[in-house]
């Protein structure tokens, strides 16, 4: 039903708007989560100038994780995301704050919020960040073929529980909920000041890690490692054991007719400090590796620093729900680059390098459109991110990259999302419907004769038109379509 609120005014705005809209790719459900300092500042930059004009991202969820807006919501926009993201299943995330207590005071915060990555983690069922190698055509970076890591998304360090305590006798006891308890540790502290540390790794999501990391590096020809340091921390053989085995028993004969396992035919272990030192020397690139939390973030910063800096590395999150469904969350590896943003607050330029940001947005666009079931979608989203990616890295080699690439003479944070957004209305022209021109100027519109015809099509005078209305009021004009014979 066309209602009486629909003037021609209205058709005109809409008009206007369509001559922009229509050749933008429409953007399936996404979680979009915006964090703080340098990157919210870089990537508001790139939505406004390389996105919006040829994306509708409408049905985008966005959600911001700045200190304030948790702090003002007492955290219900972490957990809002987080509901967002089980719903959704694909989701953006700029780098946040955590604050510390001095950050805290500095920004007048309730409290020191801690690390929203944790919350995320456990709230979409974490089994692994894949943390990889991203590689430019025509440029040397630190690897010369890919490297793939799988980092175990859950458990380790990251969430123990501690305290500061003295002399005295520390136990740990595992209860099993029927009654039964173990003792885990018993020890003697004589020392007056102690801290003492409890933590437990989950070993029920290994297997779907072990899928993940081996099917992967399977089909991109890449040689996989499993990292431990077992020897000494006996606690961590049974993640070696489940990789091990789903190994063996889906993969290894394939790995073999591929030939990337070597005269050893065997998935190699690597001790944890034998990795640190590879990760150095195996520069030509082309294998993989997979690690306990803790490690694997240690690992992943090291092969950032050889591959010439976070921002060339990759940082997914994959986790499901609990019926099954995959969910992929995409950020950067990096953080929001804080020292740069005190730069840009006191006026100076800076030159901020999107890439590894932008590599998230387009994976967490991509899944989207994965998951939207179509194909048309899926074929456009991918047509458009790929396109994109071309233009950016042709930049980058042909010297108009940011300064970290460039040196002094590249470009500045600002100049450099302009200058991909000139080189976009190049390659990738915004359409225009030159037949709507007619429409664009409402003041050459007699809004008294559009809304006497209006009256005149509405018979029963209800303030809509239905389609029987519409139908006799397109004879009576002699405007109506007619049937073509022959």
């Amino acid at each position: 039903m066309l209602s009486a609120r629909f003037t021609m005014k209205t058709m005109a705005m809409r008009t206007r708007r369509l001559s922009r809209n229509f050749s933008k790719v429409p953007a399936p459900p996404m979680v979009y989560i915006s964090g703080e300092e340098m990157t919210r500042y870089c990537m508001e930059l790139i939505l406004d100038q390389w996105i919006k004009p040829r994306i509708d991202i409408s049905q985008w969820e966005f959600y911001d994780l700045s200190c304030k807006a948790r702090d003002d919501t007492e955290d219900k926009v972490l957990h809002d995301a987080v509901d967002a993201g089980k719903r959704i299943c694909a989701i953006f995330k700029e780098p946040s704050v955590t604050p510390t207590e001095i950050q805290k005071d500095l920004m007048g915060l309730k409290k020191a919020w801690g690390s929203p990555n944790g919350a995320m983690r456990r709230g979409w069922n974490g089994i692994t960040i894949s943390r990889d190698t991203i590689h430019i055509e025509g440029m040397e970076l630190g690897y010369a073929k890919p490297v793939y890591f799988e980092r175990h998304a859950v458990g380790g360090e990251y969430s123990a529980g501690w305290a500061q305590v003295g002399s005295g006798s520390l136990k740990t006891i595992f209860e099993d909920g029927t009654g039964s308890s173990t003792v885990v540790d018993e020890r003697t502290l004589t020392g007056e000041v102690n801290m003492a540390v409890t933590y437990h790794n989950p070993l029920d999501n290994v297997c779907d890690l072990a899928h993940h990391f081996f099917s992967r590096c399977l089909a991109d020809g890449i040689t996989p490692y499993v990292v431990t340091k077992k020897t000494v921390f006996k606690w961590q053989e049974g993640f070696w054991v489940i990789m091990k085995e789903v190994f063996d028993q889906h993969y290894k004969q394939k790995y073999i007719e591929k030939g990337l396992l070597g005269e050893c035919g065997e998935l190699q272990h690597l001790i944890s400090d034998a990795a640190t030192m590879q990760i150095i020397r195996w520069t030509d690139g082309g294998f993989g590796m997979a690690a306990h939390n803790y490690d694997g973030d240690m690992l992943t910063d090291e092969i950032a620093q050889v591959h010439r800096s976070p921002g060339f590395i990759t940082s997914n999150l994959l986790g499901k729900t609990e019926e099954g469904k995959v969910i992929k969350e995409f950020e950067a590896s990096h953080g929001t680059v804080a020292d740069m943003w005190e730069a840009h607050k006191r006026g100076e330029e800076t030159s901020l390098n999107p890439l590894g940001m932008v590599e998230a947005l387009f994976g967490a666009m991509n899944h989207s459109a994965i998951l939207s079931g179509g194909d048309a979608t899926k074929k456009s989203m991918f047509h458009f991110t790929d396109g994109l990616r071309s233009i950016i890295h042709a930049k980058m080699v042909a010297g108009e990259g940011t300064r970290d690439l460039c040196g002094p003479e590249g470009l500045t944070t600002e100049q450099f999302v302009e200058t991909v957004a000139k080189a976009m209305d190049e390659t990738m022209p915004i359409k225009e419907k030159k037949t709507l021109k007619a429409f664009e100027d409402v003041s050459k519109v007699d809004m008294e004769a559009l809304k006497a015809m209006f009256d005149h099509l509405d018979t029963d005078n209800n303030g809509s038109i239905d389609f029987e209305e519409f139908s006799k009021g397109l004879r009576k004009l002699g405007v109506h379509p007619k049937k073509l014979g022959f």
